[in-house]
C-alpha cells in the first residue's frame, strides 16, 4: 500500500494514452501454437487448436497481437483520432513504439506498485461511474461487465502506461533549456503560432472524512480474524480468500500478492508489520493504513525487498456519517463567508487533507513539469472541476462529496482563489509556460532520436503484410 500525493490529472487521460499497449483477446488463456505465429485460446468453449488471434509483430520479447491492433483501431474511431499515414501501418507502429519503452523499462528495472495502479484504476472507475449516472449498477449495465471485470481489464493498461511514462521521464531527465533558448525560440516564432495559454485556476480545498462507526470497524476486524482462522485451520489458502474478498483491486486477482517491494514504497504502518514477518506460515496481526485494514502473509524476502500477500477490507461509511460531515463543512463555509475566519485558517486547522492543509489548503498540480498551484480545468479532479465552474473568484462552495486519491469518499468545500482567462502567451507574463513549450519540444526530439536508436538495437520481427508500409520511423523492416 504505497503512499501517494494528491493528484489532479483526470484518469481518463491515463487510460486513453494506455489503450492498446497491452490487451488480451478472448476469455481463456492465450498460449503460442507450435509451428506458426497464431495464438490458440484454451477455455471451456474453445475447440482444440482453434485460432482466434495472431501475432503480427514481435518487439524484443513482446508480441503484438492482431487483437491489440484492432482494439486500438476501435478506440481511435470512438475518439475520432486521426492517424499519421495509413492506419493499418500507423496503429501497429504506435503499439511497437510503446513496446520499446516497456522493453527498456524491464531492462532498467523500472517499477510501479500495485497500489499506484489500483488508485489510478479506481479513479477511472469513479469518473465512469459519475458519467453513467452515479451508480455501480448503471456502469455495469452500460459496459456490460461486472466491476471486477472492468478493474481487471484496466489493470494492465494502467500498469504499462505508468511504466512507459516513468521510462520516458528517466530518459529525458537530463534535458534542459536556458532562458536564452526560450527567448530565441519565441523570437523566431510567427505571432499566430505563439501558444494559447488556456484558462487556469488556483483552488483551495478543505476536506473532512466522514467518521466510520466503531461497529463497522469491529465488523471488518472480525471478518479478517475469521479469514486468519480459516487459513490457520487448513480450510483454505490465504490466496484464495484474497481473490474472493480483498478490496484491493490491483492485487486481489493475483491472490493478494505484492511483488518484491522496498520499504519506502509502502505505507509506513503496512511496511512496519510486513518487514517484521519471518514465518510464511503465520499471518500478521490486523494492520490499519490510510487504505483500510489488512492482514499480511510473507512469501519471501530478498535483500531489502519483501514479497507478500495481503487482504484489504475497507470499512463502509454510512450515509448518515456523510451527511454529518457535509453539515459540518456547510457550517464552516457559512462562517468563512460571514468573515468570522479565513479559508486559510480553516484549512490549516480543520482539513483532513495532509497534502494541502499545511499550505493553507492550496492544491498543487504535481503533474506539470514544475510543481505549480495552477490547474487547467481538465486537470482538476472531476468533482472539484464541476464545482469550480460555478464559483466566482473568492467564493467558497457548499459541501460536496468526492473520492480522494486513496479511493475513499470524503466531503469537501473549496474556494476559487484565482482564475486567469485564456490568452496568448507573453514572455513577461508566461515565461514558465513558454519554457515548458520549448522543453517539451526538446524532450520530444530527444525521445525521437532514442526510438530510432532503440529500433536498431532491438530484435524486431513483423508479419510480411507490413513490410511495404511507410512507417514514421525507419528500421522496423530488416
Amino acid at each position: 500500500m504505497r503512499k501517494s500525493k494528491y493528484v489532479g490529472l483526470a484518469a481518463s487521460t491515463l487510460f486513453l494514452a494506455a489503450v492498446g499497449i497491452h490487451a488480451n483477446g478472448g476469455t481463456g488463456t492465450a498460449v503460442p501454437y507450435a509451428g506458426n505465429d497464431s495464438v490458440t485460446t484454451v477455455g471451456a468453449e474453445a475447440q482444440p487448436q482453434s485460432v482466434v488471434d495472431e501475432v503480427v509483430w514481435i518487439v524484443g520479447d513482446e508480441p503484438i497481437l492482431k487483437s491489440d491492433v484492432e482494439m486500438l483501431r476501435l478506440q481511435g474511431e470512438a475518439e475520432d483520432i486521426r492517424w499519421k499515414g495509413d492506419p493499418d501501418c500507423a496503429i501497429p507502429e504506435r503499439i511497437a513504439v510503446q513496446k520499446l519503452f516497456l522493453h527498456q523499462a524491464a531492462i532498467d528495472s523500472i517499477e510501479v506498485t500495485e497500489s499506484e495502479i489500483a488508485q489510478s484504476v479506481e479513479r477511472q472507475i469513479s469518473m465512469w461511474m459519475q458519467a453513467a449516472g452515479g451508480s455501480r449498477e448503471k456502469l455495469e449495465e452500460y459496459r456490460k461487465q461486472s466491476l471486477t471485470q472492468i478493474r481487471q481489464e484496466l489493470h494492465d493498461d494502467f500498469r504499462d502506461h505508468m511504466l512507459i511514462e516513468r521510462m520516458k521521464d528517466k530518459l529525458v531527465a537530463g534535458v534542459t533549456v536556458s532562458p536564452a533558448d526560450v527567448r530565441e525560440y519565441f523570437k523566431k516564432l510567427p505571432e499566430d503560432s505563439i501558444p494559447f495559454v488556456p484558462t487556469a485556476v488556483e483552488v483551495q480545498i478543505l476536506t473532512n472524512t466522514p467518521k466510520v462507526s466503531v461497529e463497522e470497524i469491529n465488523r471488518v476486524k472480525d471478518e479478517l480474524r475469521k479469514y486468519t482462522e480459516r487459513v490457520n485451520s487448513g480450510e483454505t489458502s490465504f490466496a484464495t480468500l484474497a481473490r474472493l474478498y480483498s478490496e484491493d483491486p490491483g492485487t486481489a486477482r493475483m491472490g493478494g500478492e505484492l511483488d518484491y517491494t522496498g520499504r519506502g514504497m509502502l505505507d509506513p504502518a503496512f511496511a512496519s508489520v510486513a518487514f517484521n514477518l519471518t514465518d510464511p506460515k503465520k499471518i500478521s496481526k490486523i494492520v490499519e493504513t490510510e487504505f483500510g485494514y489488512h492482514i499480511i502473509q510473507l512469501i519471501d524476502k530478498r535483500g531489502d525487498k519483501i514479497k507478500c500477500r495481503h487482504i484489504l477490507l475497507k470499512p463502509r461509511v454510512s450515509q448518515e456519517a456523510i451527511q454529518q460531515a457535509e453539515n459540518r463543512l456547510d457550517s464552516v463555509s457559512r462562517d468563512i463567508t460571514a468573515s468570522k475566519f479565513s479559508f486559510d485558517d480553516a484549512a490549516t486547522a480543520l482539513s483532513d487533507d495532509k497534502d494541502t492543509k499545511n499550505n493553507k489548503g492550496l492544491m498543487v498540480n504535481v503533474h506539470e513539469a514544475a510543481r505549480t498551484s495552477k490547474f487547467r480545468m481538465q486537470d482538476l479532479p472531476t468533482e472539484v472541476a464541476r464545482v469550480v465552474d460555478t464559483l466566482a473568484v473568492g467564493q467558497v462552495s457548499q459541501a460536496f462529496q468526492m473520492v480522494n486519491d486513496k479511493g475513499k469518499t470524503v466531503c469537501a468545500i473549496i474556494k476559487l482563489k484565482n482564475r486567469v482567462e485564456g490568452h496568448r502567451a507573453t514572455i513577461t507574463e508566461d515565461f514558465q509556460t513558454m519554457k515548458e513549450v520549448v522543453l517539451a519540444k526538446r524532450k520530444t526530439e530527444f525521445l525521437d532520436d532514442w526510438i530510432k536508436n532503440k529500433i536498431r538495437t532491438t530484435y524486431v520481427r513483423l508479419n510480411d503484410r507490413y513490410k511495404n508500409c511507410q512507417f514514421e520511423y525507419q528500421g522496423w523492416v530488416r
